[in-house]
This record gives structure tokens, C-alpha cells and sequence, in this order.
């Protein structure tokens, strides 16, 4: 079983409301096979509290706005801003302190799942760097 459409569709949005607002490391997985109560696990990096929750509301805003007025069941983490997690049911999304992200390491419960193409933009500086490795191996 794989995850919905409407279920990548919609975290293609979150994840480019989140890359707006700046978010980094910003990566889904399709969770279908070992937890069989939503599709996808996306997690996103924001560097300070503030920047946590200004994501978690663009991700909401455009959940709302452009996914058909989809709002989260449930959102745990708005006090404290180092880990908010938005359940939408069929998808849930991370937005976690960079701290909280590398201490609790959430990509190595799903690394064995297939990961999600978010058709996020390059960032200039990789497109640059493989713009350099392609004219290096034209050179060769």
C-alpha cells in the first residue's frame, strides 16, 4: 500500500509554505507500510522558536488556503515552539527546533520508507555546485 495522492499533494504544499518561511532540512516519508493510522511522516528544521511557529502557522495558512481547507485535527507544541507537531490524519507534519531535530533523530524510525518527492527548488548555492560538477565532467 502506498500513501493517498491527495496525502503527497498536500505535504508538497506544507513543505513549500515551510521552505518560504525559511525552514531547512525539510523531508517526508511515506509511512504507509509500518504505521498503518496515516501516510506520511514530514519533518522540517526551523533555527529558534519563533521561526518554528511562524512555519507551523504558513503551513496551516496554505494547508487551509490551497489544500482545500484542510486544518489539523490536532496541534500539540504551540507553548513552548521547539517541536510542533500538526496532525492532519492522514498526514502529519514536524517542525522542530534544530536542537530537538538531532536529539530525537525522527528519520531513523522511517528510514526503511520510501521518501517523498516534495518538488521542493533547488537552493541557488546546490544548483550552483552542480552546475560546476557538470561543466568539470564536460571538461574531462
Amino acid at each position: 500500500m502506498t500513501a493517498l495522492q491527495s496525502s503527497i499533494d498536500a505535504v508538497r504544499i506544507a513543505a513549500a509554505a515551510a521552505d518560504r518561511m525559511k525552514g531547512t532540512d525539510i523531508v517526508a516519508f511515506d509511512v504507509t507500510g509500518p504505521i498503518a493510522i496515516t501516510d506520511v511522516m514530514m519533518i522540517v528544521t526551523a533555527s529558534n522558536e519563533r521561526q518554528v511557529l511562524a512555519v507551523a502557522e504558513e503551513i496551516e495558512k496554505d494547508l487551509y488556503t490551497k489544500g482545500g481547507h484542510l486544518q489539523p485535527r490536532s496541534r500539540e507544541g504551540l507553548q513552548e515552539g521547539r517541536w510542533v507537531l500538526l496532525d492532519f490524519g492522514d498526514f502529519v507534519i514536524h517542525v522542530m527546533h534544530e536542537e530537538e531535530r538531532r536529539f530525537y533523530r525522527l528519520e531513523s524510525l522511517w528510514k526503511d520508507c520510501p521518501a517523498i518527492d516534495l518538488q521542493l527548488p533547488q537552493a541557488p548555492e546546490a544548483a550552483s555546485d552542480d552546475a560546476a560538477a557538470d561543466t568539470a565532467d564536460a571538461d574531462r
